[in-house]
């Protein structure tokens, strides 16, 4: 998305004006929205990460039902705090 801005100094314009024109000019465009809305966006993970991440929580939930059915850790009870 390239938008461009592009403003002329008036003949009795200071250069503090210009400055805050090119600054609503820049806004009303949603140059700087655009930015900051794909700023921390996240692609999409591939289906052999997914994959690798299912099977590892898998197999942690398998180690967790081990480890309470021998009672080295306590069973968590949803609901309460």
């Amino acid at each position: 998305m390239a938008t461009n801005v592009e403003l002329q100094k008036g003949k009795n314009e200071s250069n503090l004006n210009l400055l805050k024109r090119f600054g609503r000019k820049v806004q009303e465009a949603g140059v700087l929205q655009y930015k900051r809305s794909i700023r921390y966006a996240e692609r999409e993970q591939s289906p052999y990460t997914r994959k690798k991440k299912r099977l590892s929580s898998i197999k942690r939930k398998v180690e967790v039902e081990k480890l309470i059915k021998l009672g080295k850790i306590t069973p968590r009870v949803k609901g309460r705090r």
